[in-house]
């Protein structure tokens, strides 16, 4: 089975050991073929090592989860683009979930998530997490200038870069896609933060899959990391960016049931959550309301006292946050969590609200 599609593609469901597929080239084929069609071409996860003008690499990952393809339609853009001529820097791409990409969902059953199974996983013993071992292994034997990881998501969201790091080259690198940038150590084993050890990396959040703007803003972060011949010397400071720290993410127990529209559950959420994302929420927003002795999971980057008041039935904010990626999307909520909780914080790391900061 090769990428120029000689043969067909076993199907997702068959039976053998997953492992990564390595091609020095991108066949035209692959220029026109929709994500849901990749597994026509693509035996699974595969790895692209394509020539540029010049020898520093851009590392480039799309489809880690199946049901966001704006990085891949981003990436064949690009790719098309330029058909005929190098691009200006090698690009080392990863197609990701191939097998999940087909069904139109995040991940499959039994499937370990694409972005749960970098070096740093909590679960290194899966085969997905070999895959990644060896991906890293790979790019870290390239002299790579940038990394950039491809997302959508559920909910209402703006456009924004995430970053595992804040050292001015990271920075520099995320304000290529804009000035909104949250700052993350939770969840784990994500690929911004195996490729940061090796080079300036970032996830990009493009909004919902099949916007066509999600796809130009993409293509236009993509198309500037390539020809950029350096990052900027001088440091990102407070007033360049809008930097803001996750300290929690939400997650609905797993035995409890939930609803958007008011039917009966044990969490019966507001029908417009998802449009808090990225408000300046004070405490005492309501989220929505529980039942009994219901409460939600939070697991927590700091020690920042309690995150909700569960009095009179209602579930509110017991402190003032900005959320990010609040979905009414089930199936995003039982496979990842409900969302974010986040401040905004300086390029020292501390919130901006710390009176103790104004001090110093």
């Amino acid at each position: 089975m090769t990428a120029d599609g000689a043969e067909r593609a076993a199907c997702p469901g068959e039976s053998r050991p997953l492992s990564l597929a390595r091609f020095d080239h991108f066949p035209d084929v692959l220029l026109d073929v929709p994500a849901s069609e990749l597994w026509r071409h693509l035996p699974g996860p595969s790895l692209f090592d394509l020539p540029g003008r010049q020898s520093s690499t851009l590392f480039v990952s799309v489809l880690l989860h199946g049901n966001e393809d704006t990085g891949w339609r981003a990436i064949q853009t690009v790719l098309r683009r330029a058909r005929g001529r190098p691009q200006a820097r090698a690009i080392k791409l990863l197609v990701g979930n191939v097998a999940a990409a087909r069904a139109g969902v995040r991940t499959l059953p039994g499937q370990h998530d694409y972005n749960r199974a970098w070096p740093g996983t909590a679960d290194s013993s899966s085969p997905e997490a070999a895959v990644m071992r060896e991906v890293v292994a790979s790019a870290a034997g390239a002299q790579l200038f940038a990394s950039i990881d491809i997302h959508n998501n559920t909910g209402n969201n703006p456009h924004y870069a995430c970053v595992n790091r804040c050292d001015d080259d990271t920075l520099q690198l995320a304000r290529l896609f804009g000035r909104t940038v949250v700052y993350f150590e939770e969840p784990v084993g994500v690929q911004s933060a195996a490729l940061s050890r090796l080079c300036p990396a970032i996830t990009v959040e493009c909004g919902q899959p099949g916007a066509e703007a999600g796809v130009a803003h993409a293509v236009e972060l993509i198309e500037a990391a390539l020809t950029l011949q350096h990052f900027p010397g001088h440091p990102v400071g407070d007033a360049d960016i809008d930097l803001m720290r996750t300290f929690a993410i939400i997650k609905v127990p797993a035995a409890a049931s939930f609803s958007f529209d008011g039917s009966d559950a044990d969490f019966r959420f507001r029908p417009d959550l998802d449009h808090l994302n990225f408000a300046e929420l004070e405490a005492g927003v309501s989220f929505g309301t529980h039942a009994g002795t219901c409460r939600l999971e939070v697991v927590a980057a700091e020690d920042g006292g309690d995150d909700f008041d569960y009095g009179d039935g209602d579930i509110r904010l017991a402190q003032g946050a900005i959320p990010a990626m609040l979905t009414r999307d089930p199936k995003a909520v039982r496979l990842d969590c409900l969302g974010y909780l986040m401040h905004r914080i300086g390029r020292d790391g501390r919130r901006l609200d710390d009176p103790q900061r104004s001090r110093k």
